[in-house]
């Protein structure tokens, strides 16, 4: 049983008298046959809370610098179009109370707690997105993450990774970038994928037809049962074997096959990095993400070909300060880089996303 809170606040000229302001409401809740309880905020305005039947619980609080909220709790079985009447009483009695004094009214829509599916998820910057997601698809963990396909009704089925959007069936603009945007000719080269356990980038590089494609992911036995069967707008059926004709899977970690390459002097025309994005930190020397972030990029340089590209993504175009201390990190290779960067509108991820090229000088 999912909790529901309904929000909405007044922000006015001069502060409201509390002590004629809240009177003149009572009577709306009384009506709703609920108990009123005043506490004590030490001078700092009003505060009272109104329980009713079926849980309802309605908090009302008068800010001493002109700003009243009224926070609605009841559960998700309850009847919600009788509790926006209730706001709505409750919005037209202030206005006649505080005659032309109010300047904004501000209603946000229901937010369900605790539901059975979850719809709300976190951008990389800290905003909270309420998705149109009505159901979980799959959910697997693994010894490296907690793995959900969840159905959107705009988006298809998402792909989550330890409660981050990883990608959508209506991404490909993210699929797109990460491998160049259209600008790249693979066909006979050499390419290594790190991570892309959702196929996606695995399926759109091998239509060009490349000389062999070899992709390491970790976690990939327990990612590939769940986007072969409901990623397949994404994946097509190339995860449905682990070796074709020009592409092998390996299902290990990265780094040990990096240190192999390096050392085997084998290199690559392409290496495709979609392990993680940057790390939202930004204290680089004391963050273990930006540590393994250093490693992988240091080893993928060793193993790119002198006239290869890496393509990595980079994070949410907000987050101007990790983004520059990613670039910073370039500076600190074993050999000197170039690199240019891309900004993305990626749908599901409801934000612009920053992706990078970079080259050995």
């Amino acid at each position: 049983m999912g909790g529901v809170l309904l929000h909405m606040n007044l922000s006015f000229v001069q502060c409201p008298d509390s002590a004629s302001t809240v009177p003149g409401l009572l009577s709306i809740f009384h009506e709703q046959e609920m108990t009123e309880t005043v506490h004590d905020t030490n001078g700092h305005g009003y505060l009272a809370t109104f329980v009713g039947k079926n849980g309802r619980l309605v908090i009302l609080r008068v800010h001493s610098h002109g700003l009243v909220t009224i926070d609605l709790q009841c559960y998700e079985e309850d009847n919600i179009a009788q509790l926006d009447n209730l706001l709505n009483a409750l919005e037209k009695k202030l206005k006649v109370l505080l005659n032309g004094n109010i300047t904004r009214v501000k209603r946000l829509p229901a937010l369900v707690r605790g539901a059975k599916v979850d719809r709300y998820w976190p951008t990389a910057d800290g905003r909270l997105i309420e998705y149109d997601i009505d159901r979980v698809v799959y959910e697997e963990d693994s010894a490296y993450q907690n793995i959900k396909i969840l159905h959107s009704q705009q988006f298809g089925n998402i792909l989550v990774l330890n409660g981050d959007v990883n990608l959508a069936e209506s991404d490909l603009a993210y699929t797109q970038a990460i491998i160049g945007s259209g600008k790249e000719n693979y066909a006979g080269k050499e390419v290594l994928i790190l991570g892309g356990g959702d196929g996606g980038i695995l399926a759109e590089v091998v239509k060009q037809k490349p000389k062999m494609i070899t992709m390491v992911e970790i976690s990939f036995m327990k990612v590939i049962d769940g986007c072969k069967m409901h990623m397949r707008k994404t994946c097509g059926n190339i995860l449905d074997n682990l070796k074709g004709d020009c592409y092998q899977i390996l299902v290990e970690d990265c780094v040990p096959v990096l240190r192999k390459y390096v050392r085997e002097g084998r290199t690559f025309d392409y290496v495709i990095n979609d392990l993680t994005a940057v790390p939202i930190s930004t204290e680089p020397e004391e963050d273990s993400t930006w540590e393994f972030l250093r490693l992988i990029l240091d080893l993928s340089i060793k193993v790119l070909h002198p006239s290869g590209k890496y393509f990595t993504q980079g994070n949410s175009v907000n987050l101007t300060e990790a983004l520059s201390l990613y670039e910073e990190q370039l500076g600190k290779l074993s050999c000197p880089v170039g690199f240019s960067k891309e900004v993305v509108c990626v749908p599901s991820y409801l934000e612009l996303w920053v992706f990078y090229t970079i080259w050995k000088k």
